[in-house]
Parts: C-alpha cells; structure tokens; sequence
C-alpha cells in the first residue's frame, strides 16, 4: 500500500519569520542556489506586502519546514517569464530543514501548492532552477513540470520548466 501524502500549511510569512528563513538561507544546502541571505531577507520582508510576490511558510504538522514564493511575471515591467501564458504564476521552494531535503518532500510541497494555484484559476506554473541543481529538476519532474526553456536572465542562467492546468481545472467560474 502506498504511504499517504504529507499535508502541508501555507501561512504568510511575517516579520517574526525572518530570523527563521535566515538561519535556512545559511544551511549549505539552501545557501547554494540564493543569493546573499542579507539581500534575500531584504527581499523577502519587501515582498510581505508586495501585490506581484506572496512570500509563505510551509509548515508540516504545524512546524514551519520551509519557504515558499509564488509571483505574478505579468505584474512586474520587463519580467523574463511575462512571454509565458497570462495568469501564469511562478513559484519558488526551499526546504529549510536539512534532515528533510532529499526525501520526497519537494515534490509533494511544489505537487500540493500548485494544485491550489490551478483551482484558483491559474492556467500555467513556472519555476527556473539552476541547471546544476539536478535534485530541485528531479523533484519538479516528479511534481509534474516539464523542461520548457533554458534562459539566461537577471537571474542567471536557469532551467524554465512549467506545469499546465488540466482542461477543466482552470475554467473562468460562469
């Protein structure tokens, strides 16, 4: 018998939150694929109250296990990901917990998060991991997305892989 799904949480993050994603930021693990965690809290406490990037907390039986973005391209003058479809959303993920990387978890959280999106109505999900970071594409394959580009942008060189609602899944409501 298979063992059931984790459910997740997504709570906001808060301003409470930020010590926590900083000590993540710092985990080797995580450190790899971000940026300076200085500039990356800068960020993120920008984007508590930004309308264009909603900055999350997943949390696993009520403890906080990692952060989650989720972003409008469309929302964002000259964006690199505003050629994908209108109402695409792009996510981002990290697992903060080292203990917890390498077990599935990525794949359940991105699989769990993107069903939401697409019964709110989003038509496409994107996410660009960097082309050296093999176990985040893995993860993102077997959450569903497939490999749609690879860009260089002011991101850097990434993977552009995206995730298509099913016909139905993303109707207008009538």
């Amino acid at each position: 018998m298979a063992q059931p799904e984790h459910n997740y949480d997504f709570r906001p993050v808060t301003e409470r939150d930020l010590p926590m994603i900083a000590a993540w930021l710092a985990e080797p693990e995580v450190a790899e694929w971000w940026d300076d965690p200085k500039k990356e809290i800068a960020r993120i406490r920008e984007h508590i109250d930004s309308i264009s990037v909603e900055p999350l907390i997943v949390e696993l039986e009520g403890k906080p296990i990692g952060y989650l973005q989720s972003y409008d391209p469309h929302m964002e003058d000259g964006h690199p990901y505003a050629d994908q479809p209108f109402g695409t959303l792009g996510i981002d993920l990290s697992i903060g917990r080292p203990e917890l990387i390498g077990i599935g978890h990525g794949s359940a959280i991105v699989r769990q998060f993107v069903e939401q999106l697409f019964e709110e109505g989003a038509p496409r999900v994107v996410m660009d991991p960097s082309p050296a970071n093999g176990r985040a594409i893995r993860a993102y394959e077997k959450a569903g997305f497939s490999i749609v580009d690879r860009r260089q942008s002011e991101y850097g060189d990434v993977v552009l892989m995206a995730v298509d609602a099913e016909e139905g899944d993303a109707e207008e409501e009538a």
